[in-house]
């Protein structure tokens, strides 16, 4: 269902879902992408058409994965998925967004501000510097990297038994049997893959966790 501007509405039900506060700052957050997403580069031309169900809500596909209180490191947040929408629905969780680009980075800021979250805390910087400096429960990303590469950048934020969580497409399988001699070298244990139709939509995605030793 569209809009009149001819972005996507939103579905029905997602109070009920995630609650009164936490839907209500998900329609905040959407409306901020629509107003200023395309003009300050963090969104294409098309993609307000899909706002919702290609990015919003598949962002929440992860959510339910992750353990209560835990510290979460997001990297490459880029406009908030999935970190802020974890942010947002999650209010028992500590969000650790890493951007490495300043514009987004402002944009972060600008979105904890309006919406006046209080479990956020904005890294402007590559996820490289803070190898071995953090010590996430969860370390989360949405569309960065392949897995072969993502594992060298994301295993070394992790504590001992924490839990890579990241969002992936049909190929997930592929890029795991591509990077099988990198869980060695990461330290990574074993992963799982579950199969998961995100609220509101009809489209499945896929979670990959990868659990450090």
């Amino acid at each position: 269902m569209m809009n009149a501007d001819g972005s996507e509405a939103p579905p029905k039900g997602g109070a009920s879902r995630f609650g009164n506060r936490a839907w209500k700052r998900l329609q905040k957050f959407s409306t901020m992408l629509i107003s200023e997403g395309e003009l300050r580069g963090l969104i294409g031309p098309h993609e307000l058409g899909r706002l919702w169900s290609r990015h919003i809500l598949n962002s929440t596909a992860i959510v339910d994965f992750i353990p209560d209180g835990s510290f979460v490191v997001d990297v490459g947040t880029g406009a908030g998925f999935p970190g802020m929408v974890i942010a947002i629905i999650r209010s028992d969780l500590n969000l650790f967004l890493v951007e490495s680009m300043e514009r987004r980075s402002a944009w972060l800021h600008d979105v904890v501000d309006a919406i006046g979250l209080d479990n956020v805390e904005i890294y402007h910087g590559r996820a490289e510097r803070l190898s071995h400096v953090i010590q996430a429960d969860i370390v989360t990303a949405r569309a960065v990297a392949s897995v072969r590469r993502l594992l060298p950048l994301t295993m070394p934020l992790l504590k001992s038994s924490g839990s890579l969580l990241t969002l992936k497409g049909s190929r997930v399988d592929e890029e795991i049997n591509a990077a099988f001699d990198v869980f060695k070298k990461t330290r990574a244990a074993w992963a799982d893959v579950y199969d998961v139709i995100p609220f509101g939509t009809n489209e499945m995605t896929r979670v990959l966790e990868v659990r450090k030793k």
